[in-house]
């Protein structure tokens, strides 16, 4: 980055009007990366003629050898629109759906998005699922239909046919936007061709259009097709002087994408439910440089020689170097090393960082992804909530006794490196388990251990995370603590379906309920629970809700939290096979507590919670459900029976069949236990012609003759004992 480049960053980063923060996303392989590249030439921060081969954005060693973007990968870039310069923080996002976690914490740090779509593939389940993650953020977006080239050359259309594939796909967007898209929002945010929110063109021969580029610059749609006519003169690569990508692209962002002033108005309501008229809910809601700071870290990456460098979006305030700052999640104060801007994997020193500006900050030991960090204690920015969880798990030890401390010590780094990569250390059994959001992910990570971290590791075959649950209401259960002074009395029953949509699509967040939290009561109330109903909910946790129904208990104010901690330890570890629950509603009906607080602490009310919840559990008819996955199966038509064959040999169903030309689509829902080395089977069946596509993901009930089977399968592998589930103070 040359020196004056840095100047007019360290300018342009006061001026918010003329910042935009945005990420590219699309589905895996329309060509996001090689689009960056085109940006970054554009910008002078790369050659023109590595531009869409260099994948500058692309820098782990993995990511270069498979081809697929692995990591969210941030750069600031300076673009002059009409003699005004602007700064653009642009993060380049993966596409494959096992990374999708690094997409939604992305979103978090943007104010918009340019979509790609591949112009011969057309929407698929991938983009609907980064315009998901975008609009549930309130982050907007513009479209770039990409690989143009390949509509001229390999499917030979007409202008007329060109211009129709171009309004099909667009028309896809708009139609599963108006779906899903914010109520303020409807209608503002459609994606048009004619006031050039739409763009198209070639990234990897680095040009692009948009109806108003065409008319100031008099191109029509038949003279780009001429400059492809010619095979033998590369007449195409003039159309990279005569419409360059960056200038078509960056012109339409700046034109339609908010900056950060305008965004927060309306974003910061949705993502932080602290008091909007106190003196720090003003500067976040304005973007005000001299308020109260407020940074929000969207990724963590270990530098080796300036430790953890959180990465993320400055909503308010400005941060300076040695400054100390306060993390609202760890609850502890902190001081600033370093303040940087990112330029891919290079950062560039700053002396300070203010709103509006997606930054990196390193020296705040003990950060996590989705931390709040201001001056002083402030309400916490909502949790980041992600579209999928993990669903596929494995064991992993390390080879040598003597690299077990480093291999913790290297797993709980993975895990703030990639929050999506869940870890669980079980310092009883020794046994160390990663889950994760499919095959490829944990396959990544693991590489990654062994190669980065340099620890060699053994694992499992791949497991099969389950869920318990329950099929009718409980009796009232009591649950005595170990010295008999104090009772609960509980209820657990089935939760209610419009509710457990709701905390799926994040709508209702998940935690520890706060005090007249009005925000979530309205929430509830749409979702059919009443305001007084949800002020006595008390906890949301892995999709189950606690709810106290006592009246005129005096102490149990002071328990709590503890009732909390007990009611979330059964949700994480259930009766049947110490898997998590599901889809549950435990009642709190009726208490006894001892007068004397020292009678009632942790070692006398967890053991009394865990097994009034637990047998409450066991009376309700307890069942366990599978992970299922939604996908989408594209393949040879030739091939239809063989996929259907497939899909029925796996415990699948199939949901549609349509065809196009010759491939055949399928929808199909599967069991994820069903799915390992699915895609193999499809490439061997389909001469490697075929692929699949996970659309969405849910639970479902196991078959009633492999509940059995299964619940016996997992304790065995767990090592588990009846006497494990047995609680102290539970009745023999």
């Amino acid at each position: 980055m040359a020196k004056d480049m840095v100047e007019s960053v360290k300018d342009l980063m006061r001026k918010p009007e003329q910042i935009r923060n945005i990420a590219i996303c699309a589905h895996i392989d329309h060509g996001k990366t090689t689009f960056s590249d085109n940006l970054l030439a554009g910008a002078g921060m790369l050659s023109e003629e590595h531009a869409g081969k260099q994948l500058a954005l692309d820098f782990h060693d993995d990511e270069q050898a498979r081809g697929i973007t692995i990591d969210s990968s941030s750069v600031s870039m300076v673009h002059t629109v009409d003699d005004k310069e602007h700064l653009i923080n642009l993060i380049d996002t993966p596409g494959h759906v096992d990374f999708g976690g690094d997409v939604t914490r992305a979103m978090r740090a943007v104010d918009g998005c340019i979509v790609l779509c591949d112009a011969v593939e057309g929407i698929m389940p991938q983009t609907e699922t980064v315009l998901r993650q975008a609009l549930r953020e309130h982050v907007k977006p513009i479209l770039f239909i990409n690989k143009v080239d390949r509509l001229i050359r390999e499917v030979k259309l007409t202008p007329e046919a060109m211009q129709e594939r171009f309004l099909k796909i667009i028309g896809s967007v708009n139609e599963f936007m108006d779906k899903i898209v914010p109520p303020e929002h409807k209608g503002k945010w459609k994606v048009a061709v004619q006031d050039g929110s739409v763009c198209f063109g070639s990234a990897f021969h680095n040009w692009a259009m948009s109806v108003d580029y065409m008319q100031k610059k008099k191109i029509s749609f038949k003279d780009i097709i001429d400059h492809y006519q010619d095979e033998d003169d590369n007449k195409y690569k003039e159309l990279a002087k005569l419409a360059p990508l960056h200038e078509v692209v960056l012109g339409s962002v700046i034109k339609h994408l908010p900056n950060p002033v305008t965004a927060q108005k309306y974003r910061i309501p949705n993502i932080w439910h602290g008091d909007g008229d106190s003196p720090e809910g003003k500067a976040i809601t304005n973007c005000d440089p001299n308020g109260e700071p407020a940074f929000v870290c969207v990724k963590i990456v270990i530098d080796p020689h300036m430790g953890e460098v959180a990465a993320g979006r400055m909503f308010s305030g400005t941060i300076k170097q040695g400054q100390e700052v306060y993390l609202n999640g760890a609850k502890k104060s902190v001081r600033v090393q370093q303040v940087s801007i990112y330029k891919g994997a290079q950062r560039m020193q700053m002396d300070e960082v203010v709103a509006g500006n997606i930054v990196g900050i390193s020296g705040l030991k003990g950060i996590f992804s989705g931390e709040t960090v201001s001056s002083k204690p402030i309400e916490p920015f909502e949790a980041i909530s992600h579209i999928f969880e993990p669903v596929v798990t494995k064991s992993i030890e390390a080879m040598k006794s003597a690299d077990l401390p480093k291999l913790i010590e290297v797993l709980r780094k993975v895990t703030k490196e990639d929050p999506s990569i869940k870890i669980e250390i079980d310092e009883k059994t020794g046994e160390n388990l990663m889950h994760g959001m499919g095959e490829l992910h944990l396959e990544v990570i693991e590489n990654r251990i062994k190669s980065e971290k340099g620890v060699e590791v053994k694992t499992s075959p791949p497991i099969v995370i389950y869920r318990e649950s329950i099929t009718k209401v409980s009796p009232e259960t009591e649950g005595k603590s170990p010295n008999k002074h104090n009772k609960f009395y509980i209820i657990a029953e089935p939760l209610n379906e419009k509710i457990v949509e709701a905390i799926k699509d994040g709508i209702i967040p998940e935690g520890r309920v706060k005090k007249n939290d009005k925000v979530l009561y309205e929430k509830l109330d749409k979702v059919g629970v009443p305001v007084k109903e949800g002020k006595k909910i008390r906890d949301i946790c892995n999709g189950n809700i606690l709810v106290d129904g006592t009246r005129g208990i005096v102490h149990i104010g002071e328990v709590q939290e503890l009732i909390n901690e007990g009611f979330e330890q059964v949700m994480k570890q259930g009766p049947l096979a110490k898997e998590p629950g599901i889809s549950m509603k435990v009642t709190v009906m009726d208490t006894k507590l001892h007068e004397d607080a020292i009678h009632r602490g942790p070692a006398q009310v967890l053991p009394a919670v865990r097994a009034a919840v637990k047998g409450a559990m066991t009376q309700a008819t307890p069942v366990m459900f599978e992970p299922m996955q939604i996908i989408q199966i594209d393949a040879p038509h030739e091939n239809m029976g063989d996929m259907s064959g497939l899909i029925s040999n796996k415990r699948g169903q199939l949901l549609e069949m349509n065809q196009e030309g010759d491939q055949i689509v399928l929808k199909a829902k599967l069991p994820v236990a069903e799915m390992f080395g699915l895609s193999n089977e499809i490439r061997s069946m389909t001469s490697g012609r075929g692929n699949f596509f996970l659309i969405d993901q849910d639970y479902e009930r196991l078959p009633r003759e492999l509940q059995q089977k299964i619940i016996t399968s997992i304790r065995s592998r767990k090592g588990l004992k009846d006497e494990d589930f047995k609680e102290e103070g539970e009745e023999e």
